[in-house]
Order: structure tokens, then sequence, then C-alpha cells
């Protein structure tokens, strides 16, 4: 397996959560190669959700952003306990024994999210993506959610007119023309967090289909503290903190029966260059806002 490769070690007492039939090496390829249906199988409604790196920017967001709609529970390197966030490292399956107990949901936001990290620091969190979905396996956990990034296909930004675009060179770019980056584009990562990242995309198509578990992964635009563009690139890639929290619960309340997707996570930018369509029409994620709105506050202050 998998986690043996990367010398993982599994927790105790695995549990079988779904079918055999949902599971077998000679069930038939599916025809929509993002999504497998297992008719066998039906997931529960989301209402306790574990969060991992939930002490971080985008964490911290979610967190107040969605425990009105579900039962929280936190894990970070960092913890919280006023918030109720323990601490936990993904990379060592031990700390986190019990976290996945009782839980139907995880959203998984604990890789490092400098562009600048390192291969050891990938591995790493390549290690800890397989940790996630092993417990998860073993615990019964139904649906994954994925922080994965647009770094993934960040090379496409090399090329025009995606280049003008982040350097906020409009001229003679029509933005309802931009052909939008979708996500059955081929991946172009500009780093080794992007390979990372769509390492754990590629892992996840596995969990889903060798062992049934709901899987989807979001291409995270950006996501700022500040929460408003703070450089050229940002008018076409923000991600709202309303956004953001708008995105998570349509993957964690998305259809029973969709068992992988991957999807671009941004507000509804006027310059924005990825491709929402099956986010809208597979999770139901209908953005509202657009970084536009902090182009002649930005001007102004410089």
């Amino acid at each position: 397996m998998i986690a043996d490769q990367l010398g993982i070690e599994p927790l105790e007492q695995p549990v079988d959560a779904f079918p055999e039939s949902c599971r077998s090496h000679e069930m038939p390829l599916p025809r929509d190669l993002r999504r497998h249906t297992c008719r066998l199988a039906r997931l529960p409604p989301v209402a306790r959700v574990l969060v991992l790196g939930a002490a971080g920017v985008v964490g911290s967001v979610l967190w107040d952003g969605i425990s009105g709609n579900y039962e929280l529970r936190g894990v970070d390197r960092r913890p919280d306990r006023s918030r109720g966030i323990e601490r936990g490292d993904v990379a060592k399956p031990r700390s986190l024994r019990g976290a996945f107990a009782g839980v139907d949901a995880v959203v998984d936001l604990a890789t490092g999210s400098a562009l600048e990290l390192g291969w050891p620091e990938v591995h790493r969190d390549m290690a800890g993506r397989v940790a996630v979905l092993e417990a998860m396996r073993e615990q019964g956990v139904h649906r994954y959610v994925f922080a994965s990034s647009n770094h993934v296909t960040g090379m496409y930004e090399h090329d025009e007119p995606y280049a003008a675009i982040v350097a906020g060179e409009y001229a003679g770019v029509d933005p309802a023309s931009i052909p939008l980056i979708a996500t059955d584009w081929p991946i172009r990562p500009d780093s080794p967090y992007g390979v990372g990242k769509a390492f754990a995309e590629a892992v996840t198509r596995h969990y889903s289909d060798d062992h049934g578990l709901s899987c989807i992964c979001l291409r995270i635009g950006t996501v700022l503290a500040a929460d408003r563009p703070a450089n050229e690139r940002h008018y076409a890639t923000l991600l709202s903190h309303a956004d953001l929290v708008r995105l998570v619960r349509s993957a964690l309340d998305a259809p029973p029966e969709l068992r992988h997707g991957i999807y671009y996570g941004v507000s509804a930018n006027t310059w924005r260059f990825w491709d929402l369509t099956a986010a809208r029409e597979e999770i139901g994620y209908e953005p509202q806002d657009d970084a536009e709105v902090w182009r002649a506050s930005a001007s102004a202050e410089r």
C-alpha cells in the first residue's frame, strides 16, 4: 500500500466503512474520470467535521464561518484550546489517535502554505496526506475535503493572456474572452509545492476508487488575512473569506453520490482565469465577491 511505501504506521483496528463491491478492483472504469458513483454506499449528512490545520489563516476563517453549521473538532501543531483546537501533527499518526473518531468529514488544511517550500517539506506533506486518508479509511470517515492549490496549474501564468493579467497589463485583453483554465486541463505545477498538491489530488483519486472515500479537492486561490488584494495578481486570484466559507460548505454538503472531484476556489473576480463551471454544477458553489471593489481604494492609497 502507499502508506507502507512511505513508512507510515497505520492506526489500530481498521474499519471497513464501505461494502466490498464499492472497493473491488474489478469495478469498471467510470465514464467520468473525475467522479465515481458507488450506488451501494450512501454517505450520511455531514454534521461533525474535523479541521486539520485549524489555527492558520484559512483554518481560522473557516472555523468562524462554519461553526454555526457543523460540530467542529480542530487539530493543529499550534493548539488553541480556547477554541477547541488540540495539538496534533498529521505526519505523526499517533498524535491524532482519537481525533477522527465519530466525525463525518475531514477538512484538511494541514500542509505547508509557502510557495518556496523545498522538497523535504513537500515530501513530509505528501506523507501527511496519506496518513490522513489512512486514518479516515480505518476509522470509517466518509468525506475528505482537501485544500489543494491553484499552483497545480501555475505554469499557465507564464503564457498569454494570463501573464498579462497577473501583471495588471490589461490593454487589449477582454475579460469576457479569457480562456478559462479548467480542472481537466493538464497539470503544470510551478514549484515543488504545486507538485505536492498534485500528488495529493492523485492519491485522493486512489482512495476514492480503491476504498470508496468521497474526496473533494479545492484548488484554492489567494486567501489573505486582510481579505483584500495586495498586488495585481490578486485581482484575478482572490478568494474572499466569505466565498471561502461558501466553497467549503458546498464541498461538505456536496451530493452523497459524489466520489471524487477537483474544483477551483476563487471569487467571482472580473479578471479570474480559472473555470468555475464544474464547481457550480457539481457542488453548487456560487461565489458572490469580486476583487474589483478594492481597486479604487488601492489606487487612492498609492
